[in-house]
């Protein structure tokens, strides 16, 4: 008798809208209004099975199973995240869907590669195109280089007159300035050498990757390969 009218005396007493209010701000007011009807069902932290008409508080944490009132499942009822937990499911969210979006980007880079280039012979003529701008540049490098040796020959033939005396200033303009352009000309073979050898080497790694793709390979499923560079060739 004594514990009743403590009970009442509780719920009945100033502490009732305080005990009110801790229970609807809990768990149980973070359920959406919107959820559905069903039989709620999961098992709590202690193993328990629990069952209720509505989404069960112990069991936020968890997903719930709602079901039909012949016992089929209706639905999957997902956990409660706090704040913390829905940043990483959104982070994990957004990464699946980079990862998705890189997917298909690369289905259809590898699509357009086998388009562009049906068979090796295709490949080849490609590359000697690319190769052919090159060399063109460098036999118009050789040609030049061959121009300033000849004008460099009379100039130094000249300087054989001024043995143990300075240069006169317009001779040593000509030099100096033939001495330049020949620098010039030097840096630009050396630059296109080296593209010689980048422009084969993107092709080579182009070709490995058609060629398993011609071989039955899924597109988008070829790894990608770097240059030493850091360029990426698909």
């Amino acid at each position: 008798m004594k514990r009743s009218s403590r009970v009442d005396l509780l719920i009945g007493g100033p502490w009732a809208a305080g005990v009110l209010a801790c229970v609807f701000s809990g768990p149980l007011a973070a359920q959406p209004a919107s959820a559905p009807s069903g039989i709620y069902t999961c098992v709590d932290e202690r193993g328990r099975r629990l069952t209720s008409d509505r989404p069960i508080i112990e069991c936020t944490a968890k997903e719930q199973r709602v079901l039909n009132k012949d016992g089929s499942l209706k639905m999957i009822y997902p956990p409660i995240l706090t704040v913390e937990e829905r940043a990483q499911k959104e982070a994990r969210e957004r990464k699946l869907a980079l990862e998705r979006a890189s997917h298909a980007d690369a289905v259809r880079r590898d699509r357009n590669l086998m388009a562009r280039y049906p068979d090796e012979a295709a490949h080849n003529r490609a590359r000697e195109a690319a190769l052919d701008t090159v060399r063109l540049a460098m036999r118009a490098s050789a040609l030049r280089m061959n121009d300033l040796e000849a004008e460099r020959k009379p100039l130094l033939a000249e300087t054989e007159f001024y043995v143990g005396r300075g240069l006169p200033a317009q001779l040593r303009g000509q030099l100096d300035a033939n001495e330049a352009a020949m620098a010039a000309q030097r840096s630009a073979m050396q630059t296109q050498e080296a593209e010689l050898v980048r422009i084969n080497s993107l092709y080579d790694l182009e070709l490995d990757r058609l060629r398993q793709l011609w071989g039955g390979a899924v597109p988008g499923s070829v790894p990608v390969v770097e240059l030493q560079t850091g360029e990426r060739r698909r």
